[in-house]
């Protein structure tokens, strides 16, 4: 995989694809953590005198204009960053667009509308792809955390122009690869909801790893698994069968919570019932504090973590406990210590804990897959 450093960028356009798909509330960007990421690539290519040309996808259009999904608010915040006016294109591919890149200067900086306006981004569309490909000379991919979809912006245009991996991009990958020969003990923190997602990855980790600290509604369809009552937890009916898989390979390894936060929604009052003994009328929303001490033991023991997934409903009060504890215990492991996932990411930011991590990763379900050893299509075009 080339870096976009081992090209000459000077007076060329320079597509890059970037992940801006931020949280927007009231037309201001309220995390901006993703832009940021991509911050070095786009000074060095500003420095180096390329016309620099963003582009990015912004939520779920599906292939419609969604007025409230415009990157505007993106474009506002990034100029703030980098201290500079950045010209924003109202679409991707209009004569509009082409005569804006075409007038743009070197150091400039454009950002074209949201690539998902357009039906022929998710479709892969070739001719979608070559319209973008034809308004750069050089692409760049700095979005990681796209890099296992088989979209237009990420695996299209690379077939019309040379490309390269920003530095966020090539960071990404060597540092997750330091996971897949984990300094021992190797504890791996799964939460959130879906099941299935995190298959792949203990099927590739469950030789390496020591403990897999699971936490979130999915222990829920493990507990049915199990045959144990849930109540009125969420639970994945239809993945029963792979809950079962896991339990299967991860046996001896896996660790559920002792205990956890039951209530009647997450407006009631709460209390803490054991694991076994949730009652039929109440439901999950949190790990519960024997379980976050039995889990942060571990994990102080640890030389390698790898968390993705929060253990509760950590947006609402009193059901954050369970996740900010967790946390805190990761930030404070003298470990090489790894977080990865929209949810998982805005909790550590949310607790101001993301520089006591020794790395963040900008992609959820790019580094399941990464880490599930199967090839990410964004990467392997790069490196075909």
């Amino acid at each position: 995989m080339k870096s976009v450093k081992e090209v000459s960028v000077e007076n060329k356009r320079v597509l890059v694809r970037v992940d801006f798909n931020v949280p927007i509330k009231d037309g201001v960007v309220v995390d901006d953590f993703r832009i940021r990421a991509v911050l070095p690539t786009i000074r060095f290519l500003i420095k180096n005198k390329a016309i620099v040309i963003l582009l990015s996808h912004l939520g779920r259009p599906k292939g419609k204009v969604v007025p409230e999904l415009r990157l505007d608010p993106v474009a506002d915040r990034l100029g703030e960053l980098l201290q500079k006016k950045i010209v924003k294109t109202r679409d991707c591919v209009s004569l509009d667009t082409v005569k804006i890149v075409s007038d743009a200067s070197p150091g400039d900086v454009v950002l074209l509308e949201n690539l998902r306006f357009n039906s022929g981004e998710e479709d892969n569309n070739l001719g979608f792809a070559e319209k973008l490909a034809q308004l750069g000379d050089v692409f760049v991919n700095d979005a990681f955390s796209v890099c296992h979809r088989r979209h237009a912006s990420v695996v299209g245009i690379p077939k019309f122009l040379p490309s390269f991996a920003g530095f966020e991009l090539v960071k990404e990958v060597a540092e997750l690869s330091k996971l897949l020969s984990p300094k021992k003990p190797f504890v791996v923190v799964l939460g959130g909801v879906k099941i299935e997602t995190k298959l792949g990855v203990i099927k590739n980790l469950i030789d390496k790893v020591d403990f897999v600290l699971v936490g979130g509604a999915m222990v829920f369809t493990f507990f049915k698994a199990m045959g144990l009552e849930v109540g009125k937890s969420i639970v994945e009916d239809d993945k029963i069968n792979v809950a079962k898989e896991i339990l299967d390979l991860g046996k001896g390894k896996l660790v559920f919570p002792v205990d956890i936060v039951v209530a009647e929604n997450c407006e009631s009052s709460s209390r803490i019932v054991s694991f076994n003994e949730i009652p039929e009328s109440l439901a999950g929303f949190d790990i519960g504090p024997d379980a976050c001490s039995e889990f942060s033991q571990v994990i102080s023991d640890a030389g390698t973590v790898f968390w993705n997934g929060p253990m509760g409903l950590f947006e609402k009060k009193p059901f954050d406990k369970g996740t900010e504890r967790i946390a805190k215990a990761i930030a404070g492991c003298k470990g090489f210590t790894v977080a990865g996932g929209g949810e998982t990411v805005s909790a550590i930011r949310r607790f101001n804990l993301d520089r006591k991590f020794s790395f963040i990763s900008s992609g959820g379900g790019a580094s399941l897959v990464f880490l599930s050893g199967k090839k990410l299509p964004g990467i392997d075009v790069l490196n075909s």
